[in-house]
């Protein structure tokens, strides 16, 4: 029997989640877009049908925050129709489903952490296929976890860190924002969370909507400047406000999540983001 005691369908192989959640249990069975494209619903549902496993994480989703601005409907479908259908699926097959979700389903309003039964109020198209996926997974009616992080780094695909490292040791000063407040959390401590909800799920824990973030709270600008010093570089971070940075999707001022809830309900703490950044930053420079 492995780590977590159960057998794991995860949706998603290149992504940063799902390529730790390799790293982790390489036992699992990963689909690639070749296997199950999530605008096939179909397909995902029939992969779930025709799986041995005791439990489905959907660790794929479309992350581009600004092209949904301009595709909407695609990253709805992707984000929202496809988890919902996976969802529908694994409450035939009696399976839990445990689902990735994002800080932005919120609105970015105030300066504490959102609690997991706050109101959400999305700010752009991104933040609106993942509250209408969080409402698919719900509605379908099975054992669910739909899991709400932020910030999400790695030392795999496209993220904020490997920005940082890259413009670091090309630029003597940088600037970036500092009014944008909340948690990165590190992919590698997102896999684990999901594998020990998935084992507590498979035996019969419930599940829920929760919150998994990294601590302490930061700006944007407060964890270059962590990531600069990690790595040793010398770039000099300004700061700037979100104004002086246009993006075409808003993006929330606050992004912190209380994760009390998970804690209390699986044990699962809450991770510090420092010494995944240690661990990321030892992986990309050596």
């Amino acid at each position: 029997m492995n780590a977590a005691g159960k057998r794991l369908l995860v949706f998603g192989k290149t992504g940063q989640v799902a390529r730790e959640l390799a790293r982790l249990r390489p036992d699992a069975r990963f689909l690639d877009r070749a296997e199950a494209d999530l605008t096939n619903l179909e397909a995902c549902a029939a992969a779930i049908r025709a799986a041995d496993c005791d439990a489905v994480i959907n660790a794929a989703a479309w992350t581009a925050v600004d092209l949904a601005e301009t595709e909407e409907a695609a990253a709805t479908v992707v984000n929202a129709a496809a988890p919902g259908a996976m969802a529908v699926a694994c409450a035939e097959c009696g399976l839990p489903f445990l689902h990735v979700s994002t800080d932005y389903v919120f609105d970015g309003q105030g300066d504490q952490p959102f609690a997991v039964d706050h109101p959400t109020g999305p700010l752009g198209a991104y933040g609106r296929s993942k509250l209408a996926g969080e409402q698919a997974v719900r509605a379908a009616g099975g054992q669910h976890l739909i899991l709400r992080t932020s910030w999400v780094f790695s030392a795999h695909g496209a993220n904020f860190v490997k920005t940082m490292l890259r413009l670091g040791s090309q630029r003597a000063a940088i600037n970036v924002v500092a009014d944008q407040i909340g948690g990165p959390t590190p992919a590698a401590d997102i896999a684990a969370a999901l594998c020990s909800a998935a084992g507590a799920m498979a035996a019969g824990h419930p599940g829920g909507t929760h919150h998994f973030a990294g601590a302490p709270a930061v700006s944007w600008a407060g964890f270059a400047r962590a990531i600069m010093a990690e790595a040793g570089l010398s770039c000099v971070v300004h700061d700037i406000p979100s104004a002086d940075y246009p993006t075409p999707a808003r993006r929330p001022l606050n992004s912190r999540l209380d994760c009390t809830a998970l804690h209390g309900a699986f044990g699962i703490p809450q991770p510090d983001w420092r010494a995944g950044l240690r661990a990321v930053v030892k992986e990309l420079t050596t």
